[in-house]
């Protein structure tokens, strides 16, 4: 078996950047700077007008290492590979040759320069990918950690290294040009002054070294006391500004005509890797570690900047996920950052952040610098509901080590004002300081929040005001055992609590709340609940890794279900209450079968599954996962194609899956060593398909075709009398002018005028006698039909070409003009050749719906003469037989379709 039964990858949410500096050009065709950005295996690329995501990367076999890129490629080097991109989509090149990982790029003009772990550095022909020079270091002397081109210094660069030496090499030569004094430090980081001849110097000491590399004279000699150098950037929109940045995620911007710190700014919560100014623009992009990437604008009084943008994930990975409403479109997710944070399934640009836990929020507002002293712990897990989402707070969430439980606005998009804490837990009360909330549940309604603590209590208060309401149990609900699991049905008629010691209690939502009413004794200790209030059933894991469906309403166990090595992490049931899908330590994921007590689907994952979550309208399953900072979701096969399921055995072996890629409209591609091709290799392969396919009038014979002309040229026709009288002129025309010539036309949608008679005159030698066919007086259609029948040709392509580039009145009018009796100039068998043809249309499945409106407006016209003749009446069953044909193919589908969709619609409902 290959991967899952029911699930497949779909997409990535949440990854913006990693520690990889990010690589920013300017693209003349967009108008716009783009930003490409390092997400482990792949790279995404930025807009840097709105922060919109404008393409994906491809998938790479090994985790990127650095980026660069120049007028037509985009470098990637992964591993000891370095890949050429063109629109970050089409692989182009691969440059295959150094031993150890590639930590540097440098593009310089036709050539592309690298350095690998082992300090050996490479210049590459970008076009032929050939090794044009390789000059060796030894890392024990001169192991490269910066490289750089010096502006106007021909084929010349900079190499600065971890023992603090700094060499000019001439690489047309591969000769030595100049070796600088060194620094005692080593050099992070080499950056190009806007003065000729200068280049800034990064140590990790923190000091920062203007050098004039002509005279090696230090300009100016800088120190940062908060660590080492990471990144340097030059204003050039005519300021003398120098920013830096440092591991702690503060930026100094330095003033460099009075050598002096103007402003400093927190960035990032990490290391800040990227620090790059637009060139002429007060634009200041960053990049970091911690998942974002930040665009700043120095339009502040004193010359500082401000957040203009940003484009952010979770900065350390989430604990738990939930969705949150009906629609799908909205997950909830909570991290260890402390964050809680909106992801949208349908646009990224719609993601919103609803801040960090905090006791203090306006003290944490004004904290600047550092670790922020009123940090709560991040959320171990939140409940929500959408119900009173408008009114007042609909998000509950507990947070680890701690006894209070807050509240989220999902509609502010911020946290509440309460912090729910129970009286005998209050401080002036409290005797027991290791208590902490280990479950809670939202009521449907959104009033209520029942909560859960260590110690065995059962609380309940009102989330509208935070006033305490009920506690359940004397003594406590679960004493001296922690309660593991809170729920409560759809009419707030119970609250049901599991604890460490394997009880399941009953208990009365308002009156009586003292003693139970209803104990379930389970085999083993509880772990967690998840519970779907539909179908009143409730999924409780157990500490021996089984998990018991709990029927609420009978209050007994329905199913058992046995299999995981691993204590659950997590479970939840699908929208229709069909599958149960479970989470476990042992890396796997499980879907089993609540009415057929089987499991049907399972499928092992490279780290552990923390939290998973199934769409409300069955679609997509959302997962996170161990050290992974995004969002994964896989799509439910069984939604959009037929999936049969059978059961499998409990121990077999549970295939892998790989975690989805951030995906684009463009899609995504998958680097092998097969994925390759030469640019002349592409363009004759594509030269060898034929790229301009189109698609036939007629798929198949047995599907029904319409043609490809408006609706009103065929719609008309059936109320042509009704349009006439509307556009009946309310004047009467008046007699235009005499023309001093006649020019006959030819009737159609284009104007043409009818030559023929001038080139019959022209010949000047035939004959004046009149010919029968001069008497008949056929139109041009009726002329097309007569010739059809004497050629033997029953497919009356010419006649139906001619019809069908008609405007509703001339068709109206030829049809007609087919019948003698009706004033016409047609004869009798002209009409049969019109039903003949009309038979041809309906038998072939073609321009199916101007068959029938010819059928209809030549019936409506001809009823009494078809009715008189015997030709025409023999000819009425024939039609009527490929009329029935037609329609029940197309009656066919139509209800197939139908049956189709009604099923899916149920499906959701």
């Amino acid at each position: 078996m290959r991967g899952s039964v029911i699930f497949q990858p779909n997409r990535a949410l949440g990854l913006v950047s990693n520690h990889v500096p990010a690589y920013v050009r300017y693209i003349e065709s967009r108008n716009e700077n783009v930003i490409t950005t390092c997400v482990g295996k792949s790279f995404h690329v930025y807009g840097a007008n709105s922060f919109r995501l404008v393409r994906v990367g491809g998938l790479h076999p090994e985790e990127i290492s650095c980026i660069a890129a120049d007028g037509f490629l985009t470098y990637v080097a992964a591993g000891s590979v370095i890949y050429g991109w063109r629109s970050s989509t089409q692989l182009r090149k691969t440059y295959r040759g150094h031993a150890k990982r590639v930590h540097l790029l440098l593009p310089f003009g036709k050539h592309l320069l690298s350095v690998d772990e082992n300090s050996l550095l490479k210049i590459w022909f970008v076009g032929t990918e050939e090794v044009y020079l390789e000059i060796p270091f030894d890392n024990k002397q001169f192991e490269v950690s910066a490289l750089m081109h010096p502006a106007s210094y021909k084929n010349k660069i900079l190499l600065g290294s971890t023992q603090g030496g700094l060499q000019l090499w001439n690489i047309k030569n591969a000769k030595l040009v100049h070796t600088f004094s060194g620094f005692d430090s080593r050099i992070v980081i080499l950056e190009q002054a806007p003065a000729l001849d200068v280049a800034a110097v990064g140590l990790h000491n923190g000091r920062i070294i203007l050098l004039n590399l002509k005279y090696e004279e230090h300009v100016m000699e800088l120190s940062q006391d908060w660590g080492p150098v990471t990144g340097i950037t030059f204003r050039t929109d005519g300021h003398p500004i120098m920013a830096t940045s440092s591991t702690n995620g503060q930026i100094t911007f330095w003033n460099l005509e009075e050598q002096i710190i103007v402003s400093t700014l927190q960035a990032h919560d990490d290391v800040v890797t990227s620090l790059k100014c637009f060139p002429n623009e007060p634009l200041l992009l960053t990049t970091s570690p911690d998942n974002s990437v930040k665009l700043w604008i120095f339009d502040l009084p004193d010359g500082g900047a401000r957040l203009l943008r940003v484009r952010e994930g979770h900065a350390a990975p989430p604990t738990c996920i939930r969705y949150h409403g009906a629609s799908g479109r909205n997950i909830l997710s909570a991290g260890e950052d402390s964050s809680l944070r909106i992801f949208s399934t349908i646009s990224e640009t719609m993601n919103k952040n609803l801040g960090k836990a905090s006791y203090n929020r306006k003290a944490s507002k004004k904290h600047r610098k550092g670790e922020d002293p009123f940090r709560m712990p991040p959320i171990s897990f939140f409940t929500s509901e959408m119900t009173r989402d408008k009114e007042w707070d609909s998000i509950a969430a507990a947070h680890r080590g701690l006894v209070q439980v807050t509240t989220w606005s999902f509609d502010k998009c911020r946290m509440g004002e309460l912090k729910l804490v129970p009286e005998v837990f209050q401080n002036k009360n409290r005797t027991d300081f290791g208590v902490t909330v280990t479950a809670l549940c939202l009521s449907h309604c959104g009033n209520f929040v029942a909560v859960g603590y260590s110690s065995g209590h059962l609380e309940r208060f009102n989330v509208q005001s935070g006033i305490h309401r009920a506690s359940y149990g004397k003594p406590p609900a679960h004493d001296g055992v922690s309660v593991r699991g809170v729920s409560m049905d759809n009419l707030n008629q119970f609250v049901v609590s599991g604890g460490a010691e394997g009880m399941m209690k009953w208990w009365q939502f308002k009156q009586n709340v003292n003693k139970p009413v209803y104990i379930l004794q389970m085999s083993e200790p509880i772990s967690l609940f998840s519970t779907h209030r539909e179908s009143s059933m409730i999924a409780v894991a157990l500490e021996d890794f089984s998990l018991m469906i709990v029927d609420s309403d009978s209050r007994a166990v329905v199913r058992k279900f046995v299999s995981h090595k691993g204590s659950i992490t997590d479970a939840c049931f699908s929208p229709d209450s069909r599958w149960l899908l479970t989470a476990s330590h042992d890396c796997t994921i499980k879907v089993w079968d609540i009415p057929s007590s089987y499991l049907v689907d399972h499928f092992r994952m490279p780290q552990i599954c923390t939290s998973l979550a199934m769409s409300p309208t069955g679609d997509f399953l959302a997962t996170t996962f161990v050290d992974s900072k995004g969002i994964y979701l896989w799509a439910n096969k069984s939604m959009f194609s037929h999936v049969s399921l059978r059961a499998i055995k409990s121990d077999a072996a549970a295939p892998q899956m790989v975690l989805p890629a951030t995906a684009c409209d463009e899609g995504l591609t998958v680097v092998s060593s097969d994925t390759v091709m030469d640019i002349d290799d592409l363009e004759e392969a594509l030269d060898a398909i034929n790229l301009n396919y189109e698609s036939p009038p007629q798929l198949s014979r047995e599907l029904i075709t319409m043609s490809n002309l408006a609706a009103s040229r065929w719609q008309n026709l059936l109320n042509l009398d009704v349009i006439k009288k509307r556009n009946r002129p309310k004047q009467a025309p008046q007699k235009p002018k005499s023309a001093p010539f006649f020019l006959p036309t030819v009737s159609g949608l284009d104007f043409q005028f009818d030559l023929s008679e001038a080139q019959q005159s022209s010949a000047g030698n035939e004959s004046r006698i009149l010919k029968s066919t001069q008497v008949e007086q056929l139109t041009s259609f009726g002329k097309l039909l007569k010739t059809c029948v004497s050629n033997g040709n029953m497919e009356f392509r010419e006649p139906i070409e001619f019809l069908a580039k008609l405007g509703p009145s001339m068709v109206d009018y030829e049809i007609q003009n087919l019948s003698p009796l009706d004033g016409g100039s047609g004869s009798i068998s002209v009409m049969v050749a019109f039903m003949r043809m009309i038979v041809a249309v309906l038998e072939s499945n073609k321009d199916f719906e101007l068959g029938q409106s010819w059928l209809s407006v030549f019936l409506k016209n001809h009823g009494r003469t078809i009715v008189e003749h015997d030709d025409l009446r023999g000819m009425l069953d024939e039609l009527e037989r490929a009329q029935a044909r037609g329609w029940n193919v197309l009656e066919e589908k139509l209800l197939y379709g139908m049956g189709v969709v009604s099923s899916l619609r149920n499906f959701n409902a």
